[in-house]
């Protein structure tokens, strides 16, 4: 899934859902670059959490663009994927941080 599918597929259907998925998936990343530069574990992991709450948003987003006929269940579920593969990733940082208090 990538910005091409999104603006094709959704951009002018509905663009306030276009709209949250870009600030959430921009959430996602400035909350990570946020919580790692507090040099503190425990700030760090507040801030993951903030993230993987961007993250599930853009999940029922796409979810939601599907209820909505936006797009199909085939095109959707690569952007699934790629959210619950980053979810996967976020949560393992977060137990990599709780190690290290």
């Amino acid at each position: 899934m990538d910005r091409t599918f999104i603006s094709k597929k959704i951009d002018k259907k509905d663009f306030d859902m276009i709209q949250n998925l870009r600030r959430a998936g921009r959430s996602t990343t400035r909350n990570i670059a946020e919580g790692f530069g507090r040099y503190n574990h425990k700030e760090n992991i507040q801030f993951c959490r903030i993230s993987r709450g961007s993250l599930y948003e853009i999940k029922d987003d796409l979810i939601n663009c599907l209820d909505e006929g936006l797009v199909s269940e085939v095109e959707i579920s690569k952007g699934i994927a790629l959210v619950d593969a980053a979810i996967h990733s976020v949560n393992g940082y977060i137990k990599y941080l709780y190690s290290k208090l």
